[in-house]
């Protein structure tokens, strides 16, 4: 039994229990599960890129969240960004060994969606007709 400071605290979280509220993972999931950090990570699977490339690459992504996420993904471990001076400078992006590693399962993911979009969007228009709004 602990006294003092230590009797109000809780044990540390377990960092690879993304369940509990207090878990560093979390964090990371959120990061990696986000609808453009999975997208981001992917798109660096087979070749490092450039800025305007990732932008080219993943429709629907602005700027300003593709910068956010970069630096993210880059704080993270999961994205290298290589800086060759020039003017303006010449910035590459590519997957880091941690990020190389975390591509494959998230590939996996990405292939389930393509394989089983319609499947989703079936049971969803079924539920939608099925609990429809009283008017």
């Amino acid at each position: 039994m602990g006294v003092g400071t230590e009797a109000g605290r809780r044990a540390a979280a377990d960092p690879g229990d993304a369940f509990d509220s207090d878990c560093p993972g979390r964090g990371v999931l959120n990061h990696v599960c986000s609808r453009w950090g999975t997208l981001i990570l992917l798109s660096l699977r087979e070749r490092p890129a450039r800025f305007y490339e990732l932008r080219d690459t993943i429709g629907g992504i602005s700027e300003k969240m593709l910068s956010q996420n970069l630096r993210t993904l880059t704080r993270d471990g999961l994205i290298h960004r290589e800086v060759e001076p020039a003017t303006p400078p010449k910035v590459t992006y590519s997957l880091t060994e941690l990020g190389q590693e975390l591509a494959t399962p998230l590939q996996g993911l990405l292939d389930w969606v393509g394989a089983r979009t319609m499947d989703v969007v079936k049971a969803q228009r079924r539920h939608d007709r099925q609990h429809k709004p009283a008017s």
